[in-house]
This record gives C-alpha cells, structure tokens and sequence, in this order.
C-alpha cells in the first residue's frame, strides 16, 4: 500500500475483524452450552415438581410413570429419570432397575431430594444420560459421573441450587468475560505489531535527526514503503545528502576562493614592494599588469555579490518584454570578429513568429555572452548556433558547438561554484583568467527570471546549453 491513511483504515478493520471473530468463536459454543444447560435445569425441576404434586395428590407412587409419560417434560428426561421412594427403593428406573430393588446410601450422593411443602422427604430422583443403565446390583457404578449440574443439592449441609435462569445468567456473564479478556488480548498483541510496524520508521527518522542536529550529517535512514512515511524517509535522505554536499561545497568554494584571491594579491603585493623599495622602476606595462590584476579582484568581488544577491532572491532585474531572435542577433555581434579570427562560423536560428519573453535584457545578454564565450574557447572547428523555439508556454534559447564536449561525470556538476573538473584547477567552462563563478551565475541569473538551464554534451560531439524561460503574458 502507498497511502498511510489505508494502511491504518486495513489496521484498524483488521483489528476489528479479529475480535469479532474470536469473541464468536469463544462465545457461540459457550452460549450453546450454557443454554442447554439452562434448559436442563429448568425442565428438571419442572420434573421434580410434577413427582411432587404426584405424591401430595395420591399419596403414593403407584401409576407415576403413567403421568411422566403423558406430561410436557422431554422425553430425555423423564425417560432417563431414576426415582426412589423415601425408603431408598427404585419407583421408576431403567429395565435393568426393577421396581422395588433398595439402592445402597452412597447412590443418594447424587440424588435430588422430593419433599412436601413441611420438609418432609417423600422421595429422590436420579437423572441419567440415555444410554447403558446401571446394573441393579451396582446402581453407583456409573452415577457418579453422569449427573446435572442439580444433582449435588441432596448433600446434607450443601446451600441451596440458585434458579435456573440466575445460574444460566452468571455462567453467560462469565463467559463473555473471558471471552472479552481473550479477545482485549488479542487486539493489544495486533495493535502492538501494526503500531510497532508503522512506528518504527518515524523512530529511526527522530534518532537521524537528533544526529543531524548535533553535527553529524551523513545520516540515513531505511526507506521500508512505499507510503507518506516512505516518502518522508526518501526525501529526509536527500535533505541530508544535499546538506552534506553543500557543506562539502561550501568548504571546497572557500578554499577556491582563497586561492583566486591569493593570487593577484601576491602579485599586487610583489610589485608594490618592488616599487616601494626601488627594486622596480614603474612602466606602463607594469602598470598594466597591475591594474588587471585589480579589475580581476573586482571582477570576483562582483561576482560573488551577484551570487549572495541571487541566493537571497534580491537580485535587480530590469525585466521588459524583448523578441528572442534580436536578444540572440544581439549576442552574436558581440563575437563576430573573435569568430572570423578562428574560423568560426555563426548562425541565428529563430522564426520570427517567437512570442516575446520578459527579461532583463543586461543581465540575460551576460548569460548568454558567458556561454558563447565557453563555446568558443573549446570549438576549434565547426560551427557555433544560437537558436530559439516556443515549448507550450515557454521559449527555449540554446547555444549549441561543435567542440570538445563535456565528459558525463562532470555534467551534474557543471553549474557548482568553484568547481574543478581535474586536479588542475582548469575550472569547466571557465577561462583561467576568470572568476570561476561563470556557468554558476548564468544559472542563478536565468532562475531569478523564473527559468531553468541545462546541459546536453557528449565528448568531440559538442555542447548544448538550453535556457528555458516563460512566455511574456500579454496585459
């Protein structure tokens, strides 16, 4: 499943299906039992009632059976029903058990006195399980474990048998008990399971957290679904492998950015204390060298505040709506004699029905200027093209060579600031001469315009930079 809000819908009914079923099952053969028994009660001490008002009315036994037979007691009863007269003799029994037989005291254990309304015992009854009758000369073999739930209230000192219905009641109520117990158990040992199922991946994402929290940032943690909590252990691994990287970043940009700045600061410093100590004597080529040396210091410093602005989405733009076509014309004039110097050819490919894209033409002619000017540093032959074409609601500007390519590793890092793409320092797509932050601000410029950059290369095959910019609505 890849929705939480299933997976504890599926929880919850599951729960709720398990305890229905164990309850049903620990309680419906239960309740059959119970009821039976109820009835087993009840329809003997009707019987019981009947031998009663049978003796009271005749004032003796002869002809009871006649009565039992035609009387509304099931016939499992007063078919399997032993009665004794108040001399311990067979009135009524099984063919085995003739009338008149004596019965030994230890039969009486688990008989049902039959008294008068005075107290007096005018007889007992046995109730038996249809099947083989006790032998007449060994009444007790059997009796002691075929008996009722009544058959223990002849006992001298026993307390009185509850009613049928209180007793049926109290061992209905016991067993719902238990079966509500067995099921509560149940349901706690599932909800355990499903909670600890579902629980433990938000755990494992508070302990990464906490170390993240305490410098520790190379956390992961294990995606187990598919669902919300799956999707938030996916992204919470990219957040950190983000984080990570940046700090790694972040470190290496400090370090670059120390050494471009080392560099002509050693040199400015070398020739000032050559001047100083009139160990040089000051030329215009000196000077010259000097004061390139201060325009690439200055050229850093306004880079870097053009990336400080473009993080904290403060970057001025002067946006008016332009045609693609003449934005591109307008960059390729700026390299046309570099082009014819090296041979180069140059071509604008552009319908004239493009719809105008809105942008500050300064700072979008400085995205692309950067990027014809990495095309003609690595195409040695060929051709350099500028084209434009509309995507739904959006212009693609690209600027395509013929050149050396890019190798595939060093693509996802194109546009890092400072970044190298071989232990020489020659920064990609950047001139040695340069910041190093080029491709960088090209793509914060071109996402403050609410657009996107991207790179397709392949090495001695090329490079295409494709920059994709909305359409400008029309007022």
């Amino acid at each position: 499943m890849r929705s939480l809000a299933l997976k504890l819908t599926f929880a919850f009914f599951l729960i709720g299906i398990t305890g229905v079923a164990i309850f049903t099952l620990l309680m419906g053969p239960r309740t059959r039992i119970e009821f039976d028994q109820y009835l087993s009660a009840r329809d003997q001490t009707v019987l019981v009632g009947i031998l009663r008002d049978y003796y009271m009315t005749n004032g003796s036994w002869h002809g009871v059976s006649q009565t039992l037979a035609s009387s509304s007691i099931p016939s499992t009863y007063n078919r399997s029903a032993i009665v004794l007269d108040a001399n311990h003799r067979a009135v009524i029994g099984p063919q085995n058990l003739l009338a008149g037989t004596a019965v030994p005291d230890s039969f009486l254990n688990n008989t049902t006195p039959i008294t008068t309304t005075s107290g007096a015992v005018i007889g007992y009854v046995l109730f038996t399980p249809i099947g083989p009758q006790p032998h007449a000369n060994a009444p007790s073999s059997d009796t002691g474990t075929s008996q009722t739930s009544t058959g223990t209230a002849g006992q001298p000192g026993s307390p009185p048998s509850p009613p049928p219905e209180t007793a049926f009641f109290d061992r209905l109520t016991s067993a719902a008990i238990i079966s509500g117990g067995a099921t509560i158990l149940v349901a706690l040992i599932l909800g355990g399971i499903l909670a600890r199922t579902l629980t433990r991946p938000l755990a494992e994402l508070t302990l990464a957290t906490k170390a993240m929290a305490t410098g520790k940032l190379d956390q992961r943690v294990k995606v187990r679904s598919r669902d919300e909590i799956g999707t938030l252990a996916t992204s919470f691994n990219q957040m950190s492998a983000d984080v990570a990287r940046g700090i790694t970043l972040r470190k290496q940009m400090t370090a670059d950015l120390a050494h471009d700045l080392r560099t002509p600061l050693t040199i400015l410093r070398g020739y000032t204390e050559g001047l100083s100590e009139q160990r040089l004597q000051g030329t215009p080529a000196l000077y010259n060298i000097m004061h390139d040396e201060v325009k690439h210091l200055q050229r850093l410093v306004e880079d870097l505040r053009t990336l400080s602005l473009a993080d904290a989405r403060e970057l001025p733009l002067n946006k008016r709506a332009i045609d693609p076509r003449a934005l591109l014309e307008q960059t390729g004039l700026a390299f046309i004699v570099q082009l014819e110097d090296r041979s180069l050819g140059l071509r604008v490919e552009a319908p004239e029905s493009l719809p105008s894209i809105l942008v500050d033409t300064d700072r979008m002619i400085q995205v692309l200027n950067n990027l014809v000017a990495n095309a003609l540093r690595y195409t040695t032959r060929g051709e350099i093209v500028l084209s434009a074409q509309q995507e739904g609601q959006q212009v693609l500007l690209q600027v395509s060579d013929t050149g050396a390519g890019i190798n595939p590793e060093h693509i996802p890092f194109i546009f890092d600031r400072f970044y190298r793409a071989d232990p020489s320092r020659q920064r990609t797509g950047e001139s040695e001469d340069s910041s190093g932050l080029g491709l960088a601000i090209a793509k914060a410029i071109v996402e403050a315009h609410d657009g996107a950059i991207s790179v397709e290369s392949s090495p001695e095959h090329g490079t295409t930079f494709t920059i994709r910019l909305p359409v400008a609505v029309s007022l």
